[in-house]
């Protein structure tokens, strides 16, 4: 397999979880990584202190930017400093996101609304900070991290980061036909459920509208609190959530032109990839009808 050259990469929700582990294994892999972290003064200086500690130790080109994406503002000024650092930009992991568990009547619409906020228009945020860049130099990647929930066996409660999660795998499926004519690939990495390595129950949002969580209670309380523990009883011991960077190092690594539009992670194996399998073939067939072809990646499906 022939490698790419080094490359400018910025990582998105990069303070913690899948978004950490991006970052030191892209940079370990001989990338220039800016890891998007947001409130890198305040309540994130302790991870920037890490990220700092741990590029220094492994003599790693590892730096945080302060990116709040749900800023425009930011995204702009983030993506102005790496450029102004380096002259260009290559490749955006689309990484950052929130979790909720709880019922989905007890979340406020305004819930609603921020979950997407980070999930999907935070992504949009990026990108239109990042793609006159990308367009201009006539290369670079658009990776998502996106989630096996959005076409695989799924449990109930986690509705809001769920539809946005999708929501964000459609924008993504849209733009890698609107960008691929600029020499830009997309890739979509799709992890399954992971229980450890990664804080996204620890952390997760609870709906705002206590009372109607509390009439979930009487039948489905016990369900809501062992979510975590049923996900985790299917996954084999042996699952490491850094497989999801690795999955993510190796789709940079390929050549331009020939990574393929979507890789499953999924240890629990949910059902999502034979589903994707199918609709990604679709979705190929039907630009073929319509005289698109040009429009779909070397490996726009499998």
């Amino acid at each position: 397999m022939s490698v790419t050259l080094p490359q400018v990469v910025l990582v998105t929700g990069a303070s913690s979880g899948f978004g950490a582990l991006t970052a030191r294994a892209l940079a370990r892999a001989g990338h220039t990584v800016y890891a998007g972290i947001r409130e890198t003064g305040a309540r994130n200086a302790p991870a920037v202190a890490e990220l700092a500690e741990y590029a220094a130790e492994h003599g790693v080109d590892l730096r945080a930017v302060e990116l709040d994406v749900s800023s425009q503002a930011s995204a702009d000024a983030a993506v102005a400093a790496i450029v102004r650092d380096h002259g260009h930009l290559d490749t955006v992991v689309h990484n950052a996101g929130h979790m909720v568990l709880g019922p989905a009547e007890a979340f406020t619409p305004e819930q609603f609304a921020q979950v997407y906020d980070t999930n999907v228009l935070g992504a949009q945020r990026v990108n239109r900070a990042a793609l006159p860049h990308l367009r201009a130099r006539g290369s670079g990647l658009l990776l998502w991290v996106g989630s096996s929930s959005t076409r695989g066996g799924c449990p109930p409660f986690l509705a809001p980061y769920f539809a946005a999660k999708a929501a964000m795998d459609a924008l993504a499926v849209s733009y890698a036909a609107e960008v691929v004519r600029f020499g830009i690939d997309t890739a979509i990495v799709v992890p399954g459920a992971f229980t450890s390595g990664t804080n996204h129950f620890a952390h997760a949002g609870t709906p705002a509208d206590t009372d109607r969580a509390a009439a979930y209670d009487d039948k489905y309380q016990a369900l809501m609190a062992d979510v975590n523990k049923r996900l985790a009883a299917i996954i084999p011991p042996d699952a490491d959530v850094a497989e999801v960077a690795e999955a993510i190092v190796r789709l940079v690594a390929l050549p331009a032109g020939r990574r393929p539009l979507r890789v499953h992670v999924d240890p629990s194996r949910d059902g999502s990839e034979v589903v994707s399998a199918v609709a990604d073939r679709v979705r190929a067939e039907f630009f073929r009808r319509v005289g698109l072809e040009d429009l779909l990646a070397a490996d726009a499906s499998l």
